[in-house]
């Protein structure tokens, strides 16, 4: 096949430190075609741009553009706007493709007339509270039937993680709407599949990813998660299921049986049957963990459970009324 110019897009906020080992991976891609790489550069508090900088003057495949918010969809967008080929691949700063991602991207794009193709995002730990949360992330206990998340057959999907876009397909959908603070890619990916295109998952492409380092970090992290879901559903009708409800149920119900435990004792069994499920579904995730991350394996489920389930459940209605879809909704009600 005949190799198309590949654009590899980057968000970047303050990575002085990986920066330059980053961009240098990408470039490393075994790919046969072209590559170029767009670094978005959000107002870093260290010297995150003036190491872009150098990687530019160093290197003609380089661009650097400015990311005056430091927010990702808007760096996305201008990195888009900026690149010049026909394919776009979005790339994580912290991001470890394997060395054939971007062919095997490509390749699958020919394939199968996808507009967007990604992989796995494979939660993998150093310490044991990091091995504990990916143990948690990589299943259908902690993430649902997300094959992005706990792998499985390739094919059509509502959403991947990063992605590998047809450019036809970004301008048809006018690029990520920016005011998805997070959420983004699942937004974008359901605007592309209305639109007609589809969206595939490509169990071939595994990306390592390291987890919130600690129980705090995870809790925001789901928390807005949580929040951000709902404004999707709220403003895309029919996207929310079961695997989406199940979190936001569980807080629900674990608040129901405390309060109502303290005047009908039976009601406890709502948080105690909770508890006795997750610790059960720990026991085979755990295997093979050291110690400490079979125990912390059910503290990183209801950590990731009840802080999506209460982000979802305490999103304000405000949240992401600035965003596209609201405003055409407004612009079509004052013009009718």
């Amino acid at each position: 096949m005949t190799w198309p110019a590949v654009s590899v897009v980057m968000p970047i906020l303050n990575e002085e430190r990986h920066l330059a080992a980053a961009v240098r991976h990408v470039l490393a891609q075994e790919y046969p075609g072209e590559l170029e790489v767009v670094l978005a550069i959000g107002p870093s508090k260290d010297r995150t741009r003036e190491v872009a900088d150098s990687l530019a003057a160093d290197d003609p495949r380089i661009k650097v553009v400015d990311n005056p918010s430091g927010r990702t969809p808007s760096g996305l967008n201008a990195a888009i706007a900026a690149s010049s080929h026909s394919i776009v691949a979005r790339i994580d700063g912290h991001a470890m493709m394997p060395a054939d991602y971007l062919r095997v991207a490509v390749e699958t794009l020919s394939e199968t007339g996808a507009d967007n193709v990604g992989g796995i995002m494979a939660a993998e730990g150093e310490t044991w509270w990091e091995r504990a949360v990916a143990a948690a992330m990589t299943s259908k206990v902690g993430v649902g039937n997300a094959r992005f998340h706990t792998g499985g057959e390739g094919g059509p999907a509502d959403t991947v993680y990063l992605g590998v876009f047809q450019r036809s397909a970004l301008e048809r959908v006018e690029g990520y709407d920016e005011a998805f603070l997070r959420a983004q890619d699942w937004e974008m990916n359901y605007r592309i599949r209305r639109s007609g295109g589809v969206v595939w998952f490509q169990p071939r492409m595994r990306v390592s990813y390291r987890p919130r380092p600690n129980p705090k970090a995870l809790a925001r992290q789901y928390f807005h998660y949580g929040r951000w879901r709902r404004v999707v559903a709220r403003q895309h009708k029919g996207t929310i299921n079961l695997r989406y409800l199940a979190p936001p149920a569980a807080v629900l119900a674990i608040l129901l049986g405390i309060a109502g435990g303290v005047f009908f004792w039976p009601a406890w069994l709502l948080p105690g049957g909770y508890l006795a499920a997750i610790v059960a579904a720990s026991v085979p995730l755990g295997a093979g963990l050291p110690w400490k991350a079979r125990a912390a394996v059910p503290v990183a489920l209801a950590t990731m459970h009840m802080s999506w389930g209460t982000g979802f459940l305490t999103s304000p209605p405000g949240l992401g009324a600035d965003s596209r879809t609201v405003r055409a909704r407004q612009e079509n009600r004052e013009n009718a």
